[in-house]
């Protein structure tokens, strides 16, 4: 039986790879989209994620917009250090659908209430809606069985010297998600930069003849001139495509290699804000919270991405 997953989604390049990976796999039931601010403007995020069903032949999923700023602190104002992976629209055609009229925090409570615990989460960008979900109604987290997020970071962030993007973002959120006391997976930068896609790899996506071939090979090229610009892998002409890999380590949790710690994020550190914070040695003191991912399987990640973009709708 597929596993029912709600993404929550800011959608850039990866995000787009990782919806289609959703909507496509046969081992998955994609019950909606909610969107939040993050690698670009919110009304773009939302646009980016209709435009990717629309391509992919499935204008029916439901999208629903949501938070446009993060939960208890100031826009950032400085340039968006994912602007220039991501750009502000993918390069599909405008969408000619809408998103749904209910918003995003309130379509998330509505739709795990109703629910048979059975749906999983997977928020791949700043954890806004699932923290004011949460909030406002805490009576959610009986009915989610699993969150897996993409975000975090141990050895090196990519925002700052040690946070991650989506977790610096909107820090206070991902605290109060990373200890709501639900089972949580975590895949972070640890785990994303140790599995790259390539430039043969995007050429083999494109090969595939279907439109979420052309659309993943089209993006993650994009990516890999903004990495070997900006950011440089350690080796050229590849990059990650990080939220593609956590939805893929739903489908098959052995794509990553996961350790059960002490994970918290750091709120108030001038130097350190949004660092997602490892107990590796259990020096806190405090129960395991976080399966945190610290290594991923390249070559099963991109069989993945092959087998499952070679579908249509």
């Amino acid at each position: 039986m597929a596993t029912k997953v709600i993404l929550d989604v800011d959608t850039g390049t990866d995000d787009a790879v990782a919806l289609m990976v959703a909507a496509l796999s046969p081992d998955l039931d994609l019950v909606g989209a909610t969107v939040v601010n993050g690698n670009t403007n919110l009304d773009s995020c939302v646009e980016n994620t209709l435009r990717v069903f629309e391509w992919i032949g499935l204008p029916e999923t439901p999208v629903h917009r949501g938070m446009s700023r993060p939960l208890a602190r100031p826009q950032p104002t400085q340039i968006n250090p994912a602007s220039q992976i991501h750009g502000d629209l993918l390069d599909l055609p405008p969408a000619t659908i809408r998103a749904g009229s209910a918003h995003a925090v309130d379509w998330l409570i509505d739709t795990y209430l109703a629910s048979d615990g059975d749906i999983t989460l997977v928020p791949v960008g700043p954890l806004t809606n699932i923290a004011t979900a949460i909030q406002k109604e805490p009576r959610i987290l009986d009915r989610i069985p699993e969150i897996v997020i993409m975000g975090g970071a141990h050895d090196h962030g990519n925002s700052t010297a040690s946070a991650e993007f989506n977790i610096w973002l909107d820090p206070e959120a991902a605290r109060i998600v990373v200890n709501c006391g639900r089972p949580i997976r975590m895949i972070p930068l640890d785990a994303t930069h140790r599995a790259l896609v390539s430039g043969d790899d995007c050429r083999a996506l494109r090969a595939l003849g279907t439109p979420a071939g052309e659309a993943a090979a089209r993006f993650t090229e994009k990516r890999i001139d903004g990495y070997d610009a900006t950011q440089p892998m350690h080796r050229a002409g590849a990059a990650p495509v990080h939220d593609a890999l956590a939805v893929c380590a739903v489908i098959d949790p052995s794509v990553v290699t996961t350790h059960f710690i002490p994970v918290d994020v750091e709120t108030g550190g001038e130097l350190s804000v949004g660092r997602t914070v490892c107990d590796f040695r259990f020096r806190s003191r405090k129960p395991a919270n976080v399966h945190f991912a610290m290594d991923a399987d390249e070559p099963k990640f991109v069989r993945m991405l092959l087998d499952i973009l070679g579908r249509t709708a």
